[in-house]
C-alpha cells in the first residue's frame, strides 16, 4: 500500500471510530465506546504509517 492510501484509510478509521464512540456515549453503551476508541487508535496508527512511508520515500528519492 502507498502512503496516500494508508493516510486515507487511517483518516477514515479515525472518523468512524469517533462516530462510534459518540454513538456509544449517546446510548450509554460502554462496549461500543471502547470499540470506537480502538478503531480511532487504529486509524491514528495507519496515518502515522503513511507519514513514515512518505518520509522514507523522500529520503530515498534524495539519495
Amino acid at each position: 500500500m502507498g502512503s496516500t492510501f494508508d493516510k486515507i484509510k487511517g483518516t477514515s478509521n479515525e472518523i468512524a471510530g469517533k462516530a462510534r464512540q459518540a454513538a456509544g456515549k449517546a446510548i450509554d453503551n460502554h462496549e461500543e465506546q471502547v470499540k470506537g476508541a480502538v478503531q480511532e487508535a487504529k486509524g491514528n496508527a495507519q496515518v502515522a504509517k503513511g507519514n513514515a512511508k512518505e518520509a522514507v520515500k523522500k529520503i530515498v528519492d534524495k539519495a
